[in-house]
């Protein structure tokens, strides 16, 4: 990597991300000599055979992702090359970069090269798990003698049965787009259900269990929320709809897809404005979540930035905490008068008014509902990701809030 401060980092054996299990990866690889960090390209490009491109691919001013690193990496790359290399794509990148990096390293080397596109999809939270057991592996090349380099390369991951997919480069591009983009439909798709549940009162919950069932739709990313967030989804759902475009195609079921998950994270806000009659001047929400998803501190496109923001532009305050993103959220906010980022869940919910649930990591699933009572001012839980059973909280004497299924005060008859 460029990054000196990065590399200096990772050379310490500091890993600037949370990724369950990959600090003990690393530091073990790093000691046996199989794991080496450095800023030298040349030293990369002189020892080895195959080189990944792993740098980022953000979204541009107008949607579409920005491929200019990975542009840039390439031609350096060509130019420090004495002989023959297999250039592997596994950042996420459009349909047909794999004809701009060819023509690229073309213009600034002599040598040969082949190229592959092989995109990743490693989930964040279960990356070493989705790594060591890969689905699939895409591996997008035309040539013979590459699949075999790349068979070897992926044996020791495939050891009980192969399950490499081999297409052209233009297929594989779109493979990961495609793969995304269907993910998040799933999750939209529930969204807008969910939204439908309720207005009509029925239980989003029974629904899923109902459609879930039916193996050609399967539970999968099929669980209403407040949204999804990440560097993947929203990036990749953005730039598909921009390469449509670019291509003279309006791709209308993913335009739709995005402007359903852009309103879903304005859900919670709307309930909890809903509960204090529009009115939040002198509130404090207390905020279980600030990753996008458990087992991250990955906060890129989260909704709890979405809720935070709405709560302090309508004069509310927040106590917020999650079990790994509170030094990211500081990176993020810093210091601000109506932000307290707490040490523990207990700790987030003493003195708040009510509590607001976004990511459901497992701590949250099973919380001491009677200190919860006693520290709300209100008995009161909105909950963004439906882990809490509506009916126990009723029992409990909560108003429960979740996305989808009817919320009734405590004491309220009927189910």
């Amino acid at each position: 990597d460029k990054d000196k401060k990065r590399i200096a980092y990772l050379q310490k054996g500091i890993i600037p991300i949370y990724e369950t299990g990959l600090a003990e990866i690393v530091k073990r690889n790093e000691k046996t000599g199989r794991l080496v960090f450095t800023t030298d390209l040349q030293e990369g490009v002189a020892n080895s055979l195959l080189i990944f491109l792993a740098v980022g691919t953000p979204s541009a001013e107008d949607g579409s992702a920005d491929i200019s690193a990975v542009l840039d990496v390439a031609g350096r790359i060509a130019e420090l090359m004495d002989g023959y290399r297999i250039i592997v794509t596994k950042s996420t990148v459009p349909v047909g970069t794999h004809k701009k990096v060819e023509e690229v390293m073309s213009s600034k080397t002599e040598h040969p090269f082949d190229y592959v596109s092989n995109p990743e999809f490693l989930k964040e939270g279960s990356a070493i798990d989705d790594f060591m057991k890969p689905a699939r592996a895409i591996i997008g090349t035309t040539n013979p003698a590459v699949m075999e380099i790349m068979k070897q390369l992926y044996a020791p991951f495939m050891r009980k049965s192969s399950r490499l997919i081999f297409m052209d480069p233009t297929s594989a591009e779109l493979t990961k787009y495609a793969a995304n983009a269907m993910l998040a439909t799933k999750i939209s798709f529930m969204n807008e259900l969910s939204n439908l549940a309720d207005r009509c009162g029925a239980d989003i919950e029974q629904v899923r269990l109902g459609i879930g069932s039916d193996p050609r739709i399967g539970f999968g990313f099929i669980y209403p929320g407040c949204g999804y967030g990440g560097s993947c989804f929203p990036k990749d759902v953005t730039a598909l709809a921009e390469s449509a475009k670019q291509l003279d195609y309006h791709a209308e079921l993913i335009h739709a897809v995005e402007n359903v998950n852009n309103r879903q994270k304005q859900v919670l806000f709307n309930k909890i404005m809903q509960h204090f009659g529009n009115e939040l001047t002198g509130r404090t929400i207390a905020l279980w979540g600030l990753a996008f998803k458990p087992n991250t501190d990955d906060m890129r496109e989260a909704p709890s930035r979405i809720l935070m923001e709405a709560v302090w532009a309508a004069g509310g305050s927040i106590r917020a905490y999650d079990p790994e993103a509170v030094e990211e959220a500081h990176r993020i906010y810093g210091e601000r008068a109506d932000l307290v980022l707490c040490d523990s869940a207990q700790e987030a919910v003493a003195g708040a008014d009510v509590l607001a649930v976004v990511t459901e990591w497992q701590e949250f699933r099973s919380p001491d509902f009677d200190f919860i009572l006693e520290q709300l001012s209100e008995p009161v839980i909105f909950d963004g990701r439906n882990i809490y059973d509506p009916e126990n909280m009723r029992r409990l004497g909560f108003t429960h809030y979740a996305i989808g299924r009817s919320a009734r005060p405590s004491g309220a008859g009927g189910s």
